[in-house]
């Protein structure tokens, strides 16, 4: 009688291969930005230190929250190029409403969140009903909401911010425990991360606005609420834009031109962080680490004395090679 022998695979093979498959599920943008910012870490050892990393994150925050809104239009199909114009229309808006006063900083914010809202719902209503591409309802109320902010001020913003106003943006909070100094921007940003996490991952608007992006047609078939899911979409990207708007303006001061090119930044961040320009996919972590990752590279070519120029060229290569890999990686699941 032969006895067959069966040979057992090994398990140190099964682990790796096991390993690898994890490995390769991890979005790129967390290695890339895990890369630049020990490659800033080196250069600036500031960044070593939990000071350091915390103003890195303070300064990184304002973008982060802008991408998340921004990543939301862009996963529905469309874009959003108003929210540059919204930032320096709470900028500008709030130094006129304060009137020096710092009794006067929450009816200002509540009042920019007003505007904010009304700008949000009037986008999402005019690509819903009047079918306007979002591209040119955007770009139309970006130049209409900066021209309304400089008419507002005069040309020249008058005033100055508030202590307790420019605490959301520069401020800290004291003695928290293990860490000393928190940033009150970083408290922000998860606070909106943890909100539209939710909104976008768990509850059934996030695959509304999925389905909406991947198919138009089949999510009407479907049952999805088109006209109001993509209204609701450009009414959060306002909000964060506020949002956005009232930390950079804490942290930066006041200016008439403190908005301009981050509606591009806030995609650029998007795409980095996995969003489809076409709509589709996307990620509220994903979205905020390409913010992240932005940041870095900024501070990255800064840190190596390369001119603006350069640094634009260099940020234009990875957001072609980012929605190149993004764009081959989809086409081979299919």
């Amino acid at each position: 009688m032969t006895t067959t022998t069966i040979p057992k695979s090994s398990g140190g093979a099964n682990f790796v291969g096991a390993l690898w498959r994890e490995i390769k599920r991890i979005p790129p943008v967390y290695p890339v930005f895990l890369v630049i910012f020990l490659a800033v870490s080196y250069l600036n050892p500031t960044y070593q230190t939990l000071p350091g990393i915390f103003s890195f994150l303070r300064r990184a925050a304002p973008m982060a929250i802008l991408t998340i809104g921004e990543m939301m239009v862009l996963v529905s199909g469309g874009f959003d190029l108003s929210i540059g114009s919204i930032v320096t229309l709470v900028t500008i808006g709030s130094s006129m409403t304060l009137h020096n006063d710092p009794n006067l900083a929450l009816s200002s914010i509540l009042l920019m969140y007003g505007i904010g809202i009304v700008i949000g719902l009037t986008n999402g209503l005019i690509v819903s009903f009047l079918r306007v591409p979002s591209l040119i309802a955007t770009l139309g109320m970006a130049l209409l909401v900066k021209g309304a902010a400089l008419y507002w001020c005069g040309g020249a913003p008058k005033g100055y911010f508030t202590d307790n106003w420019r605490f959301l943006g520069r401020g800290f909070f004291e003695n928290v425990p293990l860490v000393g100094q928190f940033p009150a921007s970083l408290l922000i940003l998860i606070i909106v991360a943890v909100i539209t996490f939710y909104v976008f991952h768990r509850a059934n608007f996030g695959k509304e606005v999925l389905a909406i992006g991947d198919n138009v047609r089949a999510a009407q078939l479907s049952g999805v609420k088109v006209h109001r899911v993509r209204i609701l979409v450009f009414l959060i990207s306002a909000l964060c834009a506020v949002t956005g708007g009232i930390l950079i303006g804490g942290y930066g001061g006041i200016g008439t031109n403190v908005g301009e090119g981050l509606e591009m930044q806030a995609i650029a961040a998007a795409v980095v962080g996995g969003t489809l320009l076409l709509g589709g996919k996307g990620s509220v972590p994903d979205a905020i680490f390409g913010a992240f990752t932005l940041e870095a590279l900024f501070s990255l070519l800064n840190l190596l004395g390369l001119p603006k120029p350069y640094r634009d060229a260099v940020q234009g290569l990875i957001i072609i090679g980012a929605v190149a890999y993004v764009s081959l990686r989809t086409r081979g699941k299919r």
